[in-house]
């Protein structure tokens, strides 16, 4: 008997083994809303204080500030967002936003408020400051100027002035409706006192914190002034500009010194876009004029002005002044009633003419976007007190980086504004002297963008399957990888459009060398012997090496700098961190392991590195380290609730075949509890190139996708495979693709034949709701915004862009390659409502009526056609939506809809009633 109870004991220990200490939940919808994302973080120059917006997806965001010297959270604010460190970081400012229930709830929006709330980086001690508008924390962070939103009270005798002020209404310069004036409160941190100036429209602190340009404006205008504050006890105030209806627009301080510049403008002219004003430089305590190169040019009020850190050149923007604008005809007396020019004058037309440059939308678009206040670039040298005119009516764009001292890339795409429309996207492209305007061609009428030397001597670009190198100086172009045995174009473009290559990782600071990307390594290129260094050695190992840089204004590399790259193994997908010397080329591993690294930050001014690792299972929290990268430290714990979730398997690599038999990739993932043998139902999510996801955490929100977590800890795998095409035959062959990644799960017994799902967006969802016309292989679909009529969607219109869709068949993504005159059959072909009557895979379509990039009617066409063949269709159409879902109602909605779809489907539960019944149109 003894013998039969230890047995038992024995028995029963094991089995409590056996079951986990805390037995794990599958994931609910309601889970998603508490998962949070660090928003805008921010690293201080020192790199000794981190902060950002803990943000939910449904839910208040808390402001969170870090010391890095102990990995301690310092501060949580409440729905603290958007933080901003000072330049000392002995603050960190949030903008609290009003509750989540206010917002939701309240039908006056504007009535809703922000507060600024201060950390102070020492103790942690948070100070609140309600109602603000728009603030500046001074640099060593002794003051803040904040403006009051809300309408300054009014007494009984500011009543009697305005009365009298107001008597003639003739004489009032009103600002613009859009400007809003409010009171500026300057408070000093180091003792609290405050100092209000009234009536501010703009305003900004000097680097030294030491004087306030303010611009004040009235509402009758007559008391309109800009002025000079000094920050101390008695804000003594000098005027600078002080005349009826005057304005600073914009205000920018050197970044050093005590001089600033700003547009001044003035309300007396009402036409803002026809409004002149000038630009002005207050330098040795005087005010003196900044003028154009360029005669009849003049500056707008939305001009950007910019500094260079350098503080040598001031970037500013310009225009030429427009004609006169013609009066409108109205209707003002009996005759004009009848007056054909006045009536004609109310019309509400648009004329398309077959010569204009752009179709009446992209015209539209790009006007109310770009050219209505258009202004081109130009830079102000300060010590040698001369302006150059940078880009041109003929010239109109530059990449601005301010750091750059000699030369910039400019582009123009005039010439080709009606081939965009059906050949997609091309420009010319010029060299840009930072010191007289010059411009030199680099290339016409190119599709790619080239990179530009430092100097302005040289320049790079990829054309005709190679990297050539174009000397400015006597227009030479050598092709420099020819006789090298690397592959430099790009070997998954599969687009009936020219070949782009790799890249361009950027130059050496003298510009003698310039680094180029091939598919796996990083080459050097000396620009005067043209001889070529392979800097890593990437494809022995099927690593592919990318430079990371973390400064987007750097204009060069050091000759003995030592960089950071990405170490990207291109058969498992493993993403590391290793550092590259220049001195010798040697490359050393830092971050590895089983993970995903990103390097995301670094300080401006202290040796402090924030990256993040992450797998499907584990959060991309932010770790710090130094360059060593030897103790890297753990600093954020945002999503611990992770480990209370059956999450699912871990992810694989499946391999397989595509359409021509070219070795391809998938990750699946196997739902929680899998165990080897069991036949799962499987969802399938796709869209081109997926396999890179293997150690991405997957994003926790609702929207147009699945989320994976909800499907892998519900019972689903997911499956994420790799899709290629065929020219002029994208249907079949992502089809054809489709099949072979599918029967491989089949064939290794991990997925339900009779239970696998598709679901796709956009491109994936044309390719899922052409799929079912072709196969059976799959017992539901989920087809979100699908093109389903090539013949009628070619020349249709992208409504955000405004571009005609013809593009996107010839030259690009649909990938035909030739326009719908030269092949019709083609367009028929891989059109799904061709084939209506071949479906037997009950399909949910989802589409925004607002779609602003397929157009919606494109479901409507396939739904109706599966209707009129007896097929099992159900349309989904959210009101007011754009092509991917923005209102969180109908994500949450839609996000319920595609589970209980597939639960139905493919677990066999019971259909929910709006898919038996569908739901009946009702407007109380």
């Amino acid at each position: 008997m003894k013998a039969q109870l230890s047995l038992l004991s024995i028995a029963l220990v094991a089995s409590l083994n056996s079951v986990p200490a805390h037995a794990k939940d599958a994931l609910q919808f309601k889970d998603v809303f508490n998962f949070k994302a660090a928003k805008t973080t921010q690293l201080s120059e020192d790199g000794k204080v981190l902060s950002f917006s803990a943000t939910p997806y449904r839910g208040n965001a808390t402001g969170q500030v870090y010391t890095l010297n102990n990995n301690k959270l310092l501060a949580e604010v409440e729905r603290g967002t958007k933080p901003q460190i000072n330049k000392v970081a002995n603050w960190v400012a949030f903008t609290q936003v009003p509750t989540l229930l206010a917002k939701e709830t309240t039908k006056k929006k504007s009535t809703l408020k922000n507060n600024l709330v201060l950390v102070s980086t020492a103790t942690g001690e948070q100070q609140t400051f309600d109602n603000v508008k728009d603030y500046q924390l001074s640099d060593d962070g002794k003051w803040l100027a904040y403006r009051l939103d809300q309408k300054a009270d009014k007494d009984d005798d500011s009543k009697d002035i305005d009365d009298a002020k107001n008597t003639d209404k003739t004489s009032e310069i009103k600002p613009d409706k859009k400007d809003k004036i409010f009171d500026l409160i300057v408070v000093n941190l180091t003792d609290a006192t405050t100092h209000t100036i009234n009536s501010v429209f703009s305003y900004a602190i000097n680097a030294s914190g030491s004087e306030l340009i303010v611009s004040q404006s009235y509402p009758d205008g007559s008391d309109n002034q800009v002025a000079l504050i000094s920050l101390n006890n008695t804000f003594e105030t000098s005027v600078l500009i002080d005349e009826p209806g005057v304005v600073a627009n914009k205000i920018a301080w050197h970044p050093t010194k005590n001089i600033a510049v700003f547009t001044l403008g003035n309300y007396v002219n009402d036409d803002m876009r026809r409004r002149d004003h000038q630009l002005k430089l207050w330098q040795n305590e005087q005010l003196t004029d900044i003028t154009s190169p360029e005669k009849n040019w003049t500056i707008g009020k939305t001009a950007k002005l910019s500094w260079s850190e350098d503080g040598e050149r001031l970037y500013f923007e310009n225009h030429p002044k427009l004609a006169a604008k013609v009066k409108d005809k109205k209707y003002t007396d009996q005759a004009s009633l009848f007056d054909y020019d006045t009536i004609r004058a109310q019309k509400g037309l648009n004329v398309w003419h077959n010569n204009d440059a752009e179709i009446k939308p992209r015209e539209e678009q790009q006007w109310n976007e770009t050219n209505k206040n258009k202004h081109y670039q130009a830079v102000y040298h300060l010590n040698g007190k001369r302006v150059a005119q940078l880009s041109d009516v003929d010239m109109p764009y530059v990449a601005l980086n301010t750091n750059s001292r000699n030369a910039l890339l400019g582009s123009s795409n005039l010439p080709y504004l009606k081939r965009i429309m059906y050949g997609g996207f091309f420009a010319d492209y010029y060299a840009v002297d930072v010191n007289t305007g010059e411009q030199k061609a680099i290339i016409k009428d190119y599709p790619f963008r080239p990179s530009l030397s430092p100097s302005g001597e040289f320049a790079v670009y990829f054309n005709n399957s190679q990297v050539q190198l174009k000397d400015l100086g006597n227009n030479k172009v050598s092709t420099l990888t020819k006789a090298i045995k690397a592959v430099f174009a790009d070997d998954k473009h599969d687009y009936p459009s020219a070949q782009p290559g790799y890249g361009f990782a950027g130059w050496l600071e003298d510009s003698s060398q310039v680094l180029v990307y091939s598919k796996y390594d990083v080459w050097a290129f000396d620009v005067n012997t043209l001889k070529a260094t392979q800097l890593t050695q990437g494809k022995e190992s099927n690593t592919q090496y990318r430079i990371i840089k973390l400064d987007k204004e750097q204009v060069g590399f050091a000759k003995n700098d030592t960089l950071l790259v990405s170490a990207t193994d291109i058969q498992n997908k493993q993403t590391e961190i290793a550092k590259l010397n220049l001195t010798d080329n040697s490359i050393t591993k830092v971050l590895t392991g089983n993970k995903r690294f990103d390097v995301i930050k670094k300080a401006k001014n202290a040796d402090k590195y924030l990256f993040t690792e992450q797998t499907y299972h584990q959060f991309p929290d932010i770790h710090q380290t130094n360059f060593s990268f030897k103790k890297p430290q753990r600093v954020t714990h945002l999503n611990p609730q992770v480990d209370n979730f059956a999450w699912g398997q871990k992810p694989e690599l499946i391999n397989y075949k595509g359409f021509d038999g070219e070795d391809l990739q998938g990750v699946l993932i196997k739902p929680a509890g899998y165990k080897k043998g069991d036949k799962v139902p499987v969802v399938v999510y796709f869209y081109r190139y997926m396999s890179q996801r293997m150690f991405d955490f997957p994003k926790m929100e609702l929207n147009h996708r699945p989320n994976f977590p909800m499907f892998t800890s519900n019972g689903y795998a997911v499956f994420l495979p790799d899709i290629r095409f065929e020219i002029g035959h994208p249907g079949k062959s992502s089809t054809q693709t489709m099949i072979n990644a599918t029967q491989k799960l089949i064939d290794l017994g991990i997925a339900d034949p009779d239970k696998i799902g598709l679901q796709g967006h956009s491109w994936a969802g044309y390719q899922s709701a052409f799929m079912i016309t072709q196969t059976d292989m799959f017992k539901a679909v989920v087809s979100g915004a699908p093109v389903s009529n090539m013949t009628s969607a070619y020349s249709g219109i992208r409504l955000k862009s405004g571009l005609a869709r013809q593009f996107q068949y010839e030259t690009g993504q649909s990938r035909i390659g030739k326009n719908l005159f030269e092949a019709p059959e083609l367009y028929i072909e891989n059109s799904p409502v061709f084939f209506a009557d071949k479906v037997n895979t009950p399909i949910l379509i989802m589409f925004g009526d607002k779609d602003d990039a397929v157009p919606w009617h494109e479901g409507v066409q396939y739904y109706l056609a599966l209707r009129r063949a007896g097929k099992d269709a159900t349309f989904l159409q959210y009101e007011g939506e754009p092509h991917h879902l923005k209102k969180l109602p109908n994500q949450v909605d839609f996000s319920i809809r595609m589970m209980q779809y597939f639960d139905h489907y493919l677990k066999g539960k019971p259909a929910a009633k709006w898919m038996t019944e569908g739901e009946s149109f009702i407007e109380e």
